[in-house]
């Protein structure tokens, strides 16, 4: 351990937050002990619903009562221990001490005042300026220039909903940051980022830590930002910490079973030819009685004593710590323990498979109106002239950051949005259809071809049906089965295609996990058994076991029913798994498309370069620098004339900034809409 790492700031005892009456409570946070040292990275790992927000809210006492409350325990900060503090006592703590940046940055920020106002209320409360204004005001400025916001004093006075999701998380660091604390406590803070804005985040949190010599206390579930930015991490399960170690001993042999099951989860190109390896079963009620190791039921190697026996503490003989009976005798454990089980599949199609879909030329300009009369006064170039293929069986990944026009050119390619130009030409059956020239109810008879599962499944599926009355709407609109029996014995096929028990239909979509949600918004997709499903984001909520157990059932229906997906997504790790084409999407238009594994492999436009430079990466054999790109993604309603990427590309040239770039055609259906490769 370095010196600067030697001193420990925060050394938390045996915390306990329990939830609920004292007959039953939920121990949410069960005796949890860790220490993190000053100018240290800590990482709390782990699935949704394991407890670690809320071993976040419990040292700042910011549980929500009187349903929690803190029953026992100790959390000293340097010498205090703030177990003992009144609420008076803390607000001194939070912000100047110990701050803390929450999961969405939009519910963190007050819609009705601008940035500056939000930032300066920290500086007040914290007594940083002496309440002179015009000292307030440059010290706001000063911190929104630190985290990287362009043009700090113009951004002063704008409002939340005036900035990008990126911006909106910086402004939402610098209110954290604006009071020096010495340890920052970052909950999931680039889950709903693009890979760009995630690596200028956590460059950004580098930087400050370099500068101030914080502590960061990192939330997350993601194991390609522990494996790049933390120095030791604590990995939770059901509300216990089962390990710890430093990140070099956790990612080159982590020790308790759950550990390696979350690596096994993780897709890659590497996989491609096999299922995931998943975690059975859900994180066990937290209000439980557990008389064994809490992960028993979900444990591949667990044997009689791990069901009757709570298992302590070993410490192995790299100093590494485990709660696990595997570890009894304090040795290591044989690898073949834990090796995979997963049955290898072939999902490779040929490019050559006949066209389901077909897109020339699709536009999709919304007008944006002004005055009295609602003249057109401009448009949203949202989907700016885009060619895309989908091919019988194959999964064609659609790639970009958030506001370049995915989400909508999908809905324009199923006529959920009408399309302002273009074609969009759906062949299959020996049928060949112009959608975009259908209407009424020639275009209602073809939806059963194409269907749509949408991002949130919890927000998209009606909560007053019960799931069998969902997955019968569509059957019934599409008359894909006559008779009531015959589609109560559809909807069970369906249930069990999809994982699910056939109880569930008598059951609402609230009564389900996130994941479980999932699986019906599939069933129900495929109910009306469709040739195309346009995935929108299906995995960007879900932990990486879920992840895994949802990919695996996308991929098994396409092999045994030859649909075509076309998948819309930020996550390059899925891509790599299930995409055989990518077309990489940049302000409304498409800058590089081709099969994946050439793509992947050797992209050729600066854009696709930048995007896979900020991916991430685990395997130290893949280190790779990131290619930083300057400014905020620019506004679909003026976008640059010229290349679109010219102000942010690192190699542009003079008629990047005057002429649109012809395709180039690089062979193996490698297109690329770039200046750089006619002047090479």
């Amino acid at each position: 351990m370095t010196d600067k790492h030697s001193e420990i700031l925060l050394q938390m005892e045996e915390l306990s937050t329990w939830f609920g009456g004292r007959e039953r409570p939920s121990r949410v946070v069960d005796k949890v002990s860790f220490s993190i040292r000053r100018g240290e990275t800590f990482a709390l790992l782990g699935e949704s619903g394991c407890g670690k927000s809320m071993t976040a809210l419990s040292l700042m006492q910011l549980v929500p009562t009187p349903a929690g409350r803190i029953v026992c325990g100790r959390v000293r900060l340097d010498k205090d221990d703030l177990l003992q503090f009144s609420e008076r006592q803390m607000r001194s703590v939070r912000g100047q001490r110990m701050a803390m940046i929450f999961q969405e940055p939009m519910t963190s920020l007050n819609p009705v005042l601008t940035i500056g106002e939000q930032i300066a209320e920290v500086l007040r409360a914290q007594a940083q300026t002496n309440g002179d204004r015009k000292k307030i005001q440059t010290e706001v400025i000063n911190t929104l220039a630190a985290v990287g916001i362009p043009d700090p004093a113009r951004r002063f006075k704008d409002y939340p909903h005036q900035l990008s999701g990126g911006m909106k998380q910086r402004v939402v660091i610098a209110m954290a940051l604006a009071a020096k604390p010495d340890l920052l406590i970052a909950d999931e803070p680039t889950t709903a980022l693009d890979v760009t804005i995630q690596a200028q985040v956590l460059d950004l949190l580098k930087d400050v830590q370099r500068q101030t010599g914080m502590a960061i206390l990192l939330i997350t579930h993601d194991l390609g930002i522990v494996a790049n930015r933390v120095d030791r991490l604590a990995v939770m399960y059901a509300g216990q910490i089962i390990e710890l170690a430093s990140r070099e001993q956790f990612f080159s042999a982590s020790a308790h079973p759950y550990s390696r099951k979350l690596f096994a989860a993780l897709p890659n190109m590497r996989k491609r030819d096999r299922q995931l390896e998943t975690i059975r079963g859900n994180v066990p009620p937290l209000d439980s009685v557990f008389q064994g190791c809490r992960f028993v039921e979900r444990c591949e190697q667990a044997y009689e004593v791990c069901h009757n026996t709570i298992p302590e503490w070993r410490r192995l003989s790299n100093g590494q710590q485990v709660r696990c009976h595997l570890y009894a005798d304090g040795s290591s454990v044989d690898e073949q323990c834990f090796a995979g089980k997963n049955k290898s599949i072939s999902t490779e199609t040929s490019s050559a498979m006949p066209l389901v879909m077909q897109a020339r030329d699709l536009r999709v300009h919304f007008p944006i109106r002004k005055g009295l009369f609602k003249r057109i006064a401009g448009y949203v170039y949202a989907v700016d002239g885009i060619d895309l293929d989908l091919h019988q069986g194959r999964t064609l990944a659609l790639v970009g950051e958030s506001g370049c026009g995915k989400t909508t050119a999908g809905k324009a390619l199923l006529q959920l949005i009408q399309a302002s130009a273009g074609s969009v030409h759906w062949s299959a059956q020996g049928q060949r259809q112009e959608l975009t020239a259908l209407k009424g109810k020639k275009l209602r008879r073809l939806r059963a071809h194409f269907q749509i599962i949408f991002q949130d499944p919890f927000s998209s599926l009606n909560p007053r049906m019960m799931v069998g009355e969902i997955l019968q709407e569509g059957m019934r609109a599409q008359h894909v089965v006559n008779t009531r029996e015959q589609r109560e014995t559809m909807i069970d096929e369906l249930l069990k295609q999809v994982g699910m028990p056939p109880e569930a239909k008598y059951r609402y979509p609230h009564e389900f996990s996130g994941g479980q949600r999932q699986r019906i918004s599939i069933a129900r997709a495929l109910a009306v058994k469709p040739d195309v499903i346009v995935c929108d984001e299906p995995t960007s909520a879900l932990d990486v076991s879920v992840q895994a157990q949802t990919l695996n059932l996308l991929k098994q229906l396409q092999l045994e029913l030859g649909i075509s997906y076309l998948f819309i997504t930020h996550n390059i790790s899925v891509v790599e798994y299930l995409a055989h084409d990518i077309a990489v999407m940049y302000l409304g238009r498409i800058v590089e498309k081709g099969p994946a594994e050439k793509l992947l492999n050797s992209p050729q436009h600066p854009y696709t370069q930048a995007l896979l430079s900020a991916v991430p990466v685990i395997d130290a054999d893949r280190d790779r620098k990131v290619i930083r790109l300057e400014g905020e993604l620019p506004s679909p309603i003026y976008p640059p004339q010229g290349c679109h990427f010219h102000p942010r590309c690192p190699q542009v040239m003079e008629m990047c900034k005057k002429t649109y770039p012809p395709v180039s055609i690089l062979g193996e259906g490698h297109e690329v809409r770039c200046h750089l490769l006619k002047q090479d």
